[in-house]
């Protein structure tokens, strides 16, 4: 059974919860819809009454959250409604909210636990300072990031953040098939030279210049709107599709790499926040021992974003590391482990070699480990961020890709270029440096926010 079918079971009465008393507040009476005059606020109801003045608001603002459309934001702007910072009443009614979805009294309590913890970390009051990051933490808690509703949010954030990619690549497009009478082949030409100079790759821009061409004369297209169209559908088909995976015995073995500045240590605790809000016991393993302050930095994401952590003395034997956090994450009953490595290295000792020492050791430990490898690329490296992707990808064997820093940077197309041209997928994007901001890709998604 779907989420949303379960919600319209729990709401309607058909899973234990008493249906409304009278048909006062319904959305509908007969056919017909009541006045919004006649529907009680939440800022109308008495939250600071006693026991019995409790049990009323909460069966009021039940019967509100039934009229609304099931949709995680629609359901916050009635939680959140003249609440404007981090008081009692959010946390009274945060909970009743959870209470409504059914979510267990443990887990509901964990999860508000978790977030007014990283209020006070962040010293956060106004409801504006953290709205957002409220509605991501939900939608992970609740499985509901695929929801239309965080969609919308996550494209918008997409296409704000590829704005100066348009700029070059996409306006460029549009003023090409705007002006062209014909797709001869000075239009191809040109077409290749605007993705090439984008930063989408030779190889790339050359494939979906043939697929385009194929296209356009197998459907005889003719008209500028179906030209892109068509391009926006052979854009967003290029991208590799990220494989199903068994879930593995646990620990999960996650092997972070990269080079230094590209983001990594951000990037892990992204994800650790993220696999904490699914439900995960997550632990962070601080593999990068060469590089001053690597440890303490990551320390302090891991301690923030509330994962377990492990790490050994500045200098140590990263395959030792990870080794020891394998058996130490079995111990304490962690099931998702984050491995932080080297993006260089201050020895002779040759990066490639040192990873796949630690490959080897963790297959040792786990055999089977480590169950992902995932390469962090900085988006705004251009030609660059390709060139290090196949570095990787040759010398220890990458499975995904997270493509950081996508907020503002004009180079958008080598997102393009990364994927195609080593056919990896790109499962994550940064968007910017909150939490939220760390969203899973998608190819048509992001055709789509840049050609439109």
């Amino acid at each position: 059974m779907g989420f949303f079918s379960k919600i319209k079971r729990i709401w309607s009465g058909e899973a234990g919860t008493p249906p409304p008393e009278s048909t006062e507040l319904a959305p509908e009476r007969d056919g017909q819809a009541v006045p919004e005059s006649s529907l009680i606020k939440p800022s109308e109801l008495d939250q600071t009454a006693p026991e019995a003045s409790q049990e009323i608001w909460k069966s009021e603002l039940r019967r509100l959250l039934q009229q609304t459309e099931p949709r995680l934001g629609a359901w916050l702007d009635l939680i959140l409604n003249d609440v404007h910072q981090a008081d009692q009443t959010l946390w009274d009614r945060l909970g009743f909210l959870l209470e409504c979805l059914e979510v267990p009294p443990q887990e509901a309590q964990d999860f508000l636990s978790r977030f007014q913890s990283w209020l006070e970390d962040m010293d956060y009051e106004r409801v504006e300072e953290f709205r957002s990051e409220l509605q991501y933490r939900l939608a992970l808690a609740l499985d509901l990031e695929d929801e239309e509703d965080e969609h919308s949010r996550l494209f918008l954030k997409l296409s704000q953040g590829l704005n100066k990619t348009k700029e070059q690549l996409s306006r460029r497009i549009d003023s090409l098939v705007d002006s062209s009478s014909q797709f001869d082949e000075g239009f191809w030409e040109e077409l290749e030279e605007i993705l090439i100079m984008a930063d989408v790759g030779f190889k790339t821009s050359t494939s979906l210049v043939e697929r385009l061409k194929t296209r356009v004369r197998e459907h005889r297209i003719e008209e500028a709107e179906a030209f892109k169209k068509a391009f926006r559908e052979e854009l967003g088909a290029m991208f590799p599709a990220r494989p199903k995976r068994i879930k593995p015995e646990p620990p999960e073995v996650i092997l972070m790499v990269g080079v230094n500045g590209v983001g990594k240590t951000t990037t892990i605790a992204k994800l650790a926040h993220r696999s904490q809000m699914q439900g995960h016991h997550v632990l962070i393993a601080a593999g990068d021992t060469f590089r001053a302050a690597a440890i303490e930095q990551l320390q302090i994401w891991a301690e923030r974003v509330g994962a377990g952590f492990y790490a050994k003395q500045a200098k140590a034997d990263p395959a030792a590391v990870a080794y020891e956090a394998v058996n130490y994450a079995r111990e304490h009953g962690y099931d998702t482990l984050y491995v932080d490595t080297a993006g260089r290295l201050h020895t002779k000792v040759d990066l490639m070699d040192e990873l796949k020492k630690v490959k080897r050791v963790l297959n040792k430990v786990h055999p089977g480990a480590p169950h992902r490898t995932m390469l962090v690329v900085d988006g705004t490296t251009g030609q660059n961020a390709i060139s290090q992707t196949k570095l990787f990808h040759e010398g220890i064997g990458v499975d995904e890709i997270v493509l950081t820093k996508l907020d503002g940077t004009a180079k958008g197309g080598v997102v393009l270029g990364i994927a195609v041209e080593q056919g990896l997928p790109i499962t994550f994007i940064g968007l910017g440096e909150k939490m939220e901001d760390l969203r899973p890709f998608n190819g048509e998604d992001f055709a789509q926010a840049l050609l439109d």
